[in-house]
């Protein structure tokens, strides 16, 4: 069994100051594959203090020492690429080709495109002709609190932790204690590039601890989180007693519209894109809304694509998924899944219980119900499993009041061939993201969303100014 018990603050791989355990359990086998520690208010306090100390002098770091450092930690991630995908493998169930391309491939892709923005970003500058004695200053935002999920470890890790160095904060991490073996990795690949001691720490945990002792410290000012809306929320009212920063990438439930004139492979794409990552994305588009005319076809289409989709033992290389992170996650989808059968929708794929010929893991079937309309339970809530709701409409207008019929609204999908009804689409629907026709959202693109969905942006440029304050000084003039 891996040991991963210690914690990593100023500069150090440390103990905890209690002795608090839990195994890390291997989703695919339900077996316990490393042990980690839970840390308590102590060792919060210890961290927080180190990285409130750190901040006096990384503050006020040159550009071109950040720039220098973070260019090390890149080259070094891509030399410990393999041991990320492997642990995101072992720790959520991820398929290895998945996990080497795409999960550990996100957070390389951030590094690099975040050192690039650092490279071109102005901390200073004139607010105008008009008033050339006006100086505007973009200064970090201090000591940040990161709490990162399970689902996308290392993308949404370094969608925090690498604009937070590169804005000159320091920080503490707390990665899910579900899925915390690839943090780990980071925080040694931070350590080897030799990051100033306390401007990086980390500390595994859990929400009600470990998470509250954080988001509640005093000396915290800013708090990025990524996780569930009903945890969201809980940080928010912590933020709001001493008015720290915050920026929460929430829940989902995108709605992707396909119209008649959709290209050929828009059913496949949006079935996939829903199961993918066994449904475990905030930004899948989990309800596909389907005009009228050819809403048979696309039921039949996505029932011969679900029952085609393989499930199969993440360590194996292929196109397969892998399973759902716990017991606790699995036996949620399976509930919702039985909702949506009593609710009276039609199940065309998948359903109750594991696939065929699977008895250990928690690998749950492709599923997919028609008839679906938008007040179903199954419409209306984030499920996080790969499960698909199938729902018709007549018009473009009914189409888009069904996709904004949601607390959430983080990414929307369109699929047409008509690129002026696609645009008029985009504009009208309540989300941070659409996506048209498969053509993605690029890595460095805004990424949040609406309404319950979250507040703030992460990502490229407006990825770096949430870690920044805003400063005006008049009466400036330079030597």
């Amino acid at each position: 069994m891996i040991d991963k018990k210690k914690f990593y603050i100023n500069g150090k791989w440390i103990n905890p100051i209690k002795p608090n355990e839990i195994k890390v359990i291997d989703p695919a086998t339900e077996k316990d594959c490393a042990v980690i520690s839970l840390g308590g208010l102590d060792d919060v306090n210890l961290a927080v203090s180190s990285a409130k100390k750190a901040l006096e002098n990384w503050a006020f770091t040159s550009k071109d020492e950040k720039v220098k450092l973070l260019e090390s930690l890149y080259e070094l991630y891509k030399k410990r690429w393999a041991d990320i995908a492997e642990a995101i493998t072992l720790e959520m169930g991820a398929p290895k080709d998945f996990s080497t391309q795409l999960q550990a491939g996100t957070g390389a892709s951030h590094i690099k495109s975040f050192i690039k923005y650092l490279k071109e970003f102005k901390f200073e500058k004139i607010l105008g002709d008009h008033a050339k004695n006006q100086k505007i200053i973009y200064e970090p935002k201090g000591v940040c609190a990161l709490i990162t999920p399970w689902n996308w470890p290392m993308n949404q890790v370094c969608l925090k932790v690498i604009p937070a160095l590169a804005s000159g904060c320091t920080m503490i991490l707390k990665p899910s204690e579900l899925a915390p073996l690839s943090s780990m990795i980071l925080a040694e690949i931070i350590d080897e590039a030799k990051f100033p001691n306390g401007v990086f720490n980390l500390i595994n945990g859990d929400g009600a601890v470990t998470g509250d002792a954080l988001t509640s410290h005093p000396d915290v000012n800013m708090i990025s989180f990524t996780g569930s809306t009903r945890a969201g929320a809980l940080i928010s009212q912590n933020a709001a007693k001493d008015f720290k920063r915050i920026s929460l990438e929430l829940g989902g439930k995108g709605a992707n519209i396909i119209f008649k004139d959709a290209d050929p492979e828009a059913v496949e794409r949006g079935a996939l894109r829903c199961f993918r990552n066994s449904g475990q994305s905030c930004n899948a588009p989990t309800r596909m809304l389907v005009e009228k005319s050819i809403y048979h076809e696309a039921v039949e289409r996505v029932k011969k694509f679900a029952n085609d989709l393989k499930v199969d033992d993440p360590k194996k290389e292929g196109d397969h998924i892998g399973p759902v992170i716990s017991e606790t996650q699995y036996d949620k989808i399976q509930t919702l899944i039985q909702k949506g059968i009593d609710e009276g929708a039609k199940l065309v794929a998948g359903g109750i219980g594991k696939p065929s010929g699977i008895e250990k893991g928690y690998f749950v079937k492709p599923t997919a119900f028609a008839n679906v309309n938008n007040q179903m339970q199954i419409a209306r809530t984030e499920i996080f499993g790969p499960v698909l709701s199938i729902i018709p409409f007549e018009t473009e207008e009914e189409a888009i009041k069904i996709a904004n019929d949601t607390p959430y609204g983080l990414t929307n999908y369109i699929q047409t061939q008509d690129q002026d009804k696609a645009n008029r689409v985009a504009r009208k629907l309540r989300s941070g993201m659409v996506d048209v026709n498969g053509a993605g959202i690029a890595v460095d693109a805004p990424f949040g969303g609406f309404k319950h969905s979250g507040i703030g942006r992460e990502a490229g440029a407006k990825g770096l100014e949430e870690f920044l304050e805003v400063k005006s000084v008049g009466g400036w003039n330079e030597n």
